[in-house]
């Protein structure tokens, strides 16, 4: 299965316990491009970037990943943008974001032929920061766009990533999400950010959302509380097998991404995507930054 992800990578500078920060690079899409390769999957990138020295080491590390970067586009005149992590004693990330002219918002409006490129992929990831991204006009083209890729056998993957600075305000957040769920097959949902964007509600009503239109495939990620998956008209729940003390949170969601996607290209059971993508979450969250060390194991069974 050929897998396209589209998105932002930037900047990322993590909090140290001595009050200095160590510099790297991460983006929720970028961090589950890296995690389904490491995973034994294969994605190919699709964003912006500038032609400054980060954006060259940001690329490099990509390839070295193995992620796919033959459809990274570079923009002369812009640069990628920033992030800064900070946590709380309980390992919980909070975020400060500097991009509003990051390059990667110019995918669509720029090189609109990537729609002709996507169409020959069998699955897309996208998330809801990745939207966060766009102008409407280029919104209404990606949606469009998917809109006939799904009706030629496409698949659509969304994660629900909500950061309140990417939006103008929530009713317009829930508008976009509203189209986009309506154009998606598979939901990685994190329960929390469903929250942030809904108010507080149940799993139920969480289904609902996403089943009353149509997605077929709905995964809901809720930290120590498990996750719950409803397909084929089924809900399935499966508890933590390790309930850990996290270090950082801050991949906990894209790296489950990357793992599920990964279990499920290579066709593995329901189950067996769902405890490879807790092995790998799990694993993530002991690490401080988004891109753990390669030399970390991060499923139980490799195989």
């Amino acid at each position: 299965m050929k897998v396209a992800v589209i998105g932002e990578c930037m900047i990322e500078l993590s909090k140290k316990s001595d009050n200095q920060y160590i510099m790297g690079f991460g983006g929720d899409t970028l961090n589950t491009a890296v995690y389904l390769t490491r995973c034994g999957g294969h994605a190919d990138y699709f964003t912006v970037l500038g032609t400054d020295l980060y954006s060259q080491q940001m690329i490099t590390q990509w390839q070295a990943e193995g992620v796919g970067t033959d459809e990274v586009k570079f923009n002369n005149n812009k640069q990628p943008g920033l992030y800064i992590i900070n946590n709380d004693d309980k390992g919980e990330r909070f975020f400060n974001y500097w991009r509003q002219n990051s390059a990667a918002r110019t995918l669509f409006s720029d090189y609109p032929e990537v729609f002709s490129t996507l169409q020959d992929y069998d699955l897309i990831f996208l998330s809801g920061i990745s939207l966060s991204l766009y102008a409407e006009d280029d919104l209404a083209a990606l949606f469009l766009f998917l809109t006939g890729y799904r009706k030629a056998g496409g698949l659509v993957a969304f994660d629900n990533n909500y950061r309140q600075q990417g939006w103008l305000n929530v009713s317009h957040a829930q508008s976009v999400f509203a189209q986009m769920i309506a154009l998606t097959d598979i939901a990685l949902i994190s329960f929390d950010d469903e929250i942030a964007l809904y108010g507080q509600h149940s799993i139920e009503r969480c289904i609902a959302r996403y089943s009353d239109v149509g997605v077929n495939e709905i995964v809901i990620k809720n930290g120590q509380h498990g996750c719950h998956v409803f397909t084929e008209q089924k809900l399935h729940f499966y508890t933590l097998t390790k309930v850990l003390a996290p270090v950082d949170t801050t991949a906990a969601g894209d790296s489950f991404n990357g793992a599920y996607l990964a279990a499920k290209v290579k066709g593995k059971s329901l189950e067996q995507c769902i405890r490879d993508a807790q092995s790998c979450a799990g694993t993530v969250i002991m690490h401080k930054g988004a891109i753990i060390d390669r030399a970390i194991a991060l499923l139980e069974d490799a195989s």
